[in-house]
C-alpha cells in the first residue's frame, strides 16, 4: 500500500508549475475560479445512463471530499424520483452548495425550492435555430419569461445562476443584453453553455473577454466536447475571467460529453499552480462512475487511462526506472494511480533486467537472453504478460 503525503504532492506540483518556462513566458492572467460538477445532472443525460439514488449520493460525497465547490444534482421536474434524490444530496450536510437545473417557468422553481438546494439554473435558449425550432417564440416573449421566473425565484430567497443555452450559436449583442437584464435582478452568476461544442479555445476567450467588458456578475462557462476541446475551452474561459468551470467525471454527457473532471483539475495544478482540489481520488472516482454509468473509458483517455502510467517500449522503461519523470508529467500517486511497467514485444533486455531487478529477482546475464528470447516468442502478447507468466518463465530456465 502506498501512503499518500499531500503536502509532498502539494509541493511537486508547485515545483511542476515554477518549472514551466513556457507559461511564464505566455504571462498569464492568475486565475479565480470554482468547479461545478454536473456529473449528476448533464452526466447522467448520458443516452442510457440513471443513477440510482445510492449511486447519486456516492457521486457527491466523493466529489465533496475533492473540493468541488457546486455540485449540480439534478433536474427535479423529470420525475419525483429525481425530485427526491436531489432534496436528499442538499440534506446530507456536503461543504459543496448544491445546484439544481429549472427551466423558465415558475413551476421548476417551486420544485428547487422544494428540493432545498442553495443555487438555481435558470436557462433558456436565446439562438435563431432554438427560437424558430423549439420554442416556436420571439426571443422577446422568451427574455421576459426567463427574467419572470428569476424575478419569482429570487422573491423565494434562493441564488439564480442564468444560463443561456446554446450561447455560442447566438448573437453576442444578444447575450449581452440578457445578462444585463439579469444582472439587474442581482443573479449570482451568468453562463454561457457551448451546448454543440462549437467553439474553440480563441473564439472562446474571446467571447467571454466581450462579455467582462459590460457584465460585472461571475460568468460561468459550460463547454460540450464535440469537436475535441471541452477542456481546452473551460481553462481558455478561466484564462478570460470566467468563474464557474462546469465539468463531468469522464466527461460523461450528451452526445460527446462535457469538459472533464479530471482533465481539468489537473491542468489547473499542473498549467496554473492552483492545487487546492485533492485530486488523489480521482481514478477511484473515475471508476466510481464507469461501474455506475456502465461507460468504460478508453484506455488511452487522460488522467485516469489504464495506460497513463504504463510503458512497454524499452527505451522508455529504462528512462522510467532511472526517473520517472523521462516518460510522466506527473506522479501516478497524484491522482491515485499507480506506475505498470509492461513486459512484451517493445521491451528490451536492459528494460527487462531492470523491470526482473525491481521485483527483487536475479538472474544472470545467460539467464537474461533465455528468458527475452522467451518474450519476444511467447504468441500473442498484445496485452503484455503477467508477472505469473514471467515467473514461470524464470522457474523454466533455472531449473533447465
Amino acid at each position: 500500500m502506498i501512503l499518500i503525503n499531500k503536502n509532498e504532492i502539494n509541493n511537486e506540483i508547485d515545483t511542476m508549475y515554477s518549472k514551466n518556462k513556457l507559461i511564464d513566458c505566455l504571462n498569464l492572467n492568475p486565475i479565480d475560479i470554482e468547479i461545478c460538477d454536473v456529473t449528476l445532472r448533464d452526466g447522467e443525460q448520458t443516452p442510457g445512463v440513471a443513477f440510482s439514488m445510492n449511486e447519486k449520493i456516492d457521486i457527491a460525497i466523493e466529489l465533496d471530499s475533492i473540493g468541488v465547490e457546486i455540485i449540480e444534482a439534478g433536474f427535479p421536474v423529470v420525475s419525483a424520483e429525481e425530485k427526491q434524490i436531489v432534496k436528499k444530496i442538499a440534506n446530507i450536510g456536503l461543504d459543496a452548495n448544491i445546484c439544481c437545473l429549472s427551466r423558465s417557468i415558475n413551476t421548476d422553481v417551486d420544485a428547487a425550492i422544494d428540493c432545498e438546494v442553495d443555487i438555481v439554473s435558470i436557462f433558456v435558449a436565446l439562438s435563431d435555430l432554438h427560437l424558430k425550432y423549439k420554442y416556436h417564440k420571439k426571443k422577446e416573449e422568451m427574455l421576459d419569461c426567463a427574467m419572470d421566473t428569476i424575478d419569482y425565484a429570487k422573491e423565494h430567497g434562493l441564488k439564480v445562476r442564468f444560463a443561456i443555452e446554446d450561447a455560442s450559436r447566438t448573437k453576442l449583442e444578444d447575450i449581452k443584453h440578457a445578462f444585463l437584464l439579469a444582472e439587474e435582478r442581482r443573479v449570482e452568476y451568468v453562463s454561457i453553455a457551448d451546448t454543440i461544442g462549437i467553439l474553440n479555445p480563441s473564439t472562446t476567450h474571446y467571447l467571454i473577454s466581450e462579455i467582462k467588458k459590460i457584465v460585472k456578475t461571475p460568468i460561468c462557462i459550460h463547454c460540450h466536447d464535440d469537436l475535441g476541446m471541452a477542456t481546452a475551452n473551460t481553462l481558455a474561459a478561466a484564462e478570460a475571467g470566467a468563474k464557474q468551470l462546469h465539468t463531468t467525471i469522464n466527461g460523461i454527457g450528451e452526445r460527446a460529453g462535457n469538459a472533464a473532471l479530471e482533465e481539468v483539475i489537473i491542468a489547473l495544478c499542473i498549467q496554473y499552480g492552483l492545487n487546492r482540489y485533492d485530486a488523489t481520488s480521482l481514478t477511484n472516482l473515475s471508476h466510481m462512475v464507469k461501474e455506475y454509468s456502465k461507460i468504460n473509458t478508453s484506455v488511452n483517455k487522460s488522467i485516469v487511462g489504464k495506460n497513463v502510467f504504463s510503458h512497454e517500449s524499452g527505451i522508455h522503461v529504462m528512462a522510467v526506472l532511472e526517473n520517472h519523470r523521462t516518460y510522466e508529467l506527473f506522479d501516478p500517486e497524484l491522482v491515485g494511480g499507480k506506475r505498470n511497467l509492461i513486459i512484451g514485444k517493445h521491451t528490451g533486455t536492459r528494460a527487462l533486467k531492470g523491470i526482473i531487478e525491481s521485483r527483487g529477482i536475479s538472474i544472470t546475464e545467460t539467464e537474461l537472453l533465455k528468458l527475452i528470447d522467451k518474450i519476444k516468442n511467447y504468441g500473442d502478447i498484445k496485452e503484455g504478460l503477467s508477472n505469473t507468466v514471467i515467473d514461470g518463465m524464470i522457474s523454466n530456465i533455472l531449473e533447465s
